[in-house]
């Protein structure tokens, strides 16, 4: 079957020689006709002076082209090959203390703009390009063959939601509304028919669990808390005070299943339905302050064009929380903006630091946990930043 060739720049041979999945549209010839039998989905050939390779083209996304392979088209068998190898490489933390993790990474895992979540058995697919979703089928049948997996759900596209269901079953049995699953000791529930992401925010597995014992004895401030996963493990880390925030009602009402669920009574913590903002402005000015504050807010742009108002706005945030913290208290802040760097964010934590008249120490640094790797060639999969400083008044 012969192919459409796509001639892309010569510069751009160096970063698709180390490996780098994606081509962007405004990298293409704007006179370049792509001629194909639908919109997208379709597999191109794509040359570069010497260098090929097959990638699915699309015809809405910012990325024309993804990058699968220099190789050959992939088909069923290359498909099942790349989901065997993320699975091995989860070993390890099928021996740990999770029974939720990331089973294939996207571009981590060498299937770009695809990712596999594990809930307890039940895999959720999501895709993140509609000329991507053809590969589902194929997906289904490799983690039939690899993964031990009671069901398989699609994530759906938005404007494919409807009657507040978020998935499709693809394969096997649905999971029960109130899954519930372990990590490091600890239960939380996942609604994988309704809940944010696939279920639940996975890539924070291991910032919850580090930040525990940090809780002990301390108040603590969970901004943009969910279903309250960082202050369920405050709670357990021995906090003195939990206080949840999140603007979203039913977020609170779960919060508080999931500290019922881990033996705590809900009545003896707090839980806000607020805007964040709002929130720490009023504690600022009414002058309550806390020993450990968490920010965990929601992406703050989705395209380079945004992310000079994305570091505005962590600016912002970080700044008020700043205000709402003792002398020497904790800072746990976080971003999933993919468009602000490391060290983009750290600057950024300097100047918030600055206008709230402190200076911080970080004393962790880190991103997401081992089942989302990052491949060497691929910097934009270094998307969570997760740091933890120390906020000491500055010198006079």
């Amino acid at each position: 079957m012969k192919r459409q060739v796509i001639q892309v720049p010569l510069q751009l041979r160096k970063r698709l020689s180390e490996g780098h999945p994606w081509i962007y549209r405004d990298q293409l010839a704007p006179n370049l006709r792509v001629v194909l039998n639908d919109g997208g989905g379709s597999w191109v050939r794509v040359e570069c002076g010497g260098w090929s390779g097959y990638g699915l083209w699309d015809a809405l996304s910012p990325i024309a082209i993804r990058i699968f392979s220099t190789e050959q088209v992939p088909d069923q068998q290359w498909v099942t090959e790349q989901v065997r190898a993320a699975w091995e490489l989860r070993a390890s933390i099928r021996q740990g203390a999770t029974t939720a993790y990331r089973v294939v990474f996207g571009e981590g895992d060498g299937l770009p703009g695809i990712t596999v979540d594990l809930y307890n058995g039940f895999a959720v697919i999501a895709t993140y390009a509609d000329s991507v979703r053809t590969l589902v089928p194929w997906v289904v049948a490799a983690l039939q063959e690899v993964v031990p997996v009671t069901g398989i759900l699609e994530r759906l596209p938005r404007e494919e939601q409807g009657g507040g269901d978020k998935t499709r079953l693809l394969w096997g049995e649905a999971p029960p509304t109130d899954l519930v699953i372990e990590e490091h000791g600890l239960k939380f529930l996942a609604n994988l028919h309704a809940g944010q992401k696939t279920g639940l925010f996975l890539d924070h597995r291991e910032n919850r669990h580090f930040l525990e014992p940090w809780s002990y004895g301390k108040r603590v401030l969970n901004c943009f808390s969910y279903t309250g996963a960082f202050s369920v493990y405050a709670a357990w880390g021995g906090a003195s005070e939990v206080v949840s925030c999140d603007v979203a009602p039913a977020a609170a009402e779960d919060a508080r299943r999931n500290f019922a669920l881990n033996g705590f009574n809900p009545r003896d913590y707090e839980f806000a339905v607020e805007d964040c903002f709002d929130l720490l402005e009023g504690y600022a000015r009414s002058g309550r302050e806390f020993d450990l504050i968490i920010l965990d807010p929601p992406s703050f742009a989705t395209s380079k064009r945004q992310q000079h108002a994305a570091v505005r706005a962590y600016t912002r945030l970080n700044q008020l929380a700043l205000r709402c913290l003792v002398p020497n208290g904790l800072l746990a802040s976080a971003s999933c903006t993919s468009q602000v760097g490391p060290e983009t964010f750290r600057t950024m934590l300097a100047t918030a630091a600055e206008g709230a008249g402190r200076q911080l120490q970080i004393i962790h640094d880190a991103g997401q946990p081992v089942d989302h790797p990052v491949p060497a060639h691929f910097p934009e999969g270094r998307y969570l930043k997760f740091m933890l400083c120390r906020a000491r008044p500055a010198p006079l």
